[in-house]
């Protein structure tokens, strides 16, 4: 039975630290020119990763919180192709750097392209850039929507890693969602992909939907399995339809409580690891010869706005509507509506609103937060020193810590904070108590598991 102390923790809300500071935090006062000058700063032989964001599905599931919108025609689809394309130009005429370690599509489904539109970009990224012969090029796929011409386009164009929408195998379930795709469906999608050499298969999955209990879930991870993918992601699903209205179809008397979303994520746990999946981090599972399990293993793992990644980068650059990208001085924002996008880019202005530039205390914070996530342990004293701050600079966050040692959550050894097994589920209140910002000026997050 779960006790009371685990039901409160689970209720108490913090942000997901996919970045420190986090985005309700950025500042409209970051725009075109901070763009240009952080850009033009970088290095000639600085590192990069891409960011391709398509906002664009053919509907929207009811769960869902991305940034995206319905669309049916295909017309839009090539006039977005024409003004990504201009944006990828209008970077690479403003920085000198040009080697490519990494790049990732996400949206929306990027799949909604089409093989002709989503190959003339990569092509043309390709041209633009120098791209790594080891590069991770990876996109976010619908199973729904993938066609044989697209799969077969996709290592042509030089993707080695595919991730596929899951969430839940149960019909009761994705009819509560919004979302029906049968298991054959997903199948399918995976066979295709590894017909033509994308094997490097992720899939994500779901706890805490609509209607949804621990036999599904369970089932749901059994069956994800069953289809060997390299990886799987299982996120907690977040109701927050004060942000996404869409959200609203789902009636929240149908959602699990604290302690069914507690025993659903235990579940989905251990049944991937009876199938020999290796945990990591917050919510990542991967075979155990997987680079992102080794560099969690190695203590290299990172963590940015796709959540636990390999990728170490010198900058994540942003492309499309809502991307987000990290660059040596901070984080940039595009426009979140198309129109606003598209006409500063055809101003050949960058599209940045909103970001942050980072002071001395935001990298310190930043590296300490990053670190607890992806390591479950981090010696905040020791990163104090290292970014030029006494050893007790941070000690602030021992009261919180001290509260959630005495849950059992954490261990305390001086000024270093270890996660405790039991205490791994609530793993972002632990990063919690390192944010500078959350007192000054809260913001509304997601219940903490």
């Amino acid at each position: 039975m779960m006790d009371p102390a685990s039901l409160v923790l689970a209720e108490r809300m913090a942000p997901r630290y996919t970045s420190y500071p986090t985005a309700p935090h950025f500042s409209k006062d970051i725009g075109d020119a901070q763009m240009r000058d952080w850009l033009a700063a970088l290095s000639p032989d600085a590192s990069l990763s891409l960011y391709f964001h398509v906002p664009f599905c053919r509907e929207i599931c009811a769960y869902c919180g991305c940034h995206t919108k319905a669309l049916q025609q295909d017309a839009p689809l090539t006039a977005y192709k024409e003004t990504l394309l201009r944006e990828v130009e209008l970077t690479v005429a403003a920085t000198p750097a040009r080697r490519v370690e990494s790049i990732h599509w996400g949206g929306g489904t990027p799949g909604i392209l089409g093989p002709a539109r989503f190959a003339e970009i990569a092509e043309r990224a390709g041209e633009l850039f120098t791209l790594s012969r080891n590069i991770e090029h990876s996109i976010e796929l619908d199973p729904r929507l993938l066609t044989p011409e697209f799969v077969e386009m996709l290592p042509q164009a030089g993707v080695n890693r595919a991730s596929l929408g899951v969430q839940d195998f149960n019909e009761h379930v994705q009819l509560a969602s919004g979302r029906v795709q049968p298991f054959e469906t997903v199948a399918r999608a995976v066979k295709m992909l590894k017909a033509v050499g994308v094997s490097a298969i992720n899939l994500d999955l779901m706890y805490g939907l609509p209607r949804q209990s621990v036999a599904d879930v369970v089932r749901t991870a059994k069956l994800a399995a069953s289809l060997s993918p390299w990886r799987l992601a299982v996120f907690g699903y977040a109701h927050v339809p004060w942000f996404k209205i869409h959200q609203k179809l789902i009636d929240a008397a149908d959602l699990p409580g604290a302690a069914e979303r507690l025993t659903q994520a235990a579940a989905v746990r251990s049944a991937l690891e009876e199938e020999g999946f290796v945990a990591i981090g917050l919510d990542h599972f991967a075979q155990p010869d997987d680079p992102l399990a080794i560099a969690a293993r190695n203590g290299r793992m990172r963590r940015n706005f796709q959540g636990y990644t390999i990728d170490q980068a010198d900058a994540l650059l942003p492309f499309g509507v809502s991307s987000i990208g990290r660059l040596p001085q901070g984080f940039v924002g595009n426009a979140t509506d198309l129109a606003g996008w598209r006409r500063a880019i055809e101003a050949d202005l960058f599209p940045v609103t909103r970001g942050l530039l980072f002071s001395q205390e935001d990298r310190a914070r930043g590296e300490i937060i990053e670190r607890l996530m992806c390591d479950f342990t981090v010696d905040y004293g020791a990163l104090a020193l290292d970014h030029g701050y006494a050893i007790d600079a941070f000690d602030s966050a021992q009261a919180a810590l001290a509260d959630l040692a005495a849950e059992g959550v954490v261990e305390l050894s001086e000024r270093r904070v270890t996660v405790t097994t039991r205490g791994q589920p609530f793993l972002r209140l632990a990063a919690a108590a390192f944010d500078a910002y959350l007192a000054k000026a809260p913001a509304r997050h997601t219940a903490a598991v």
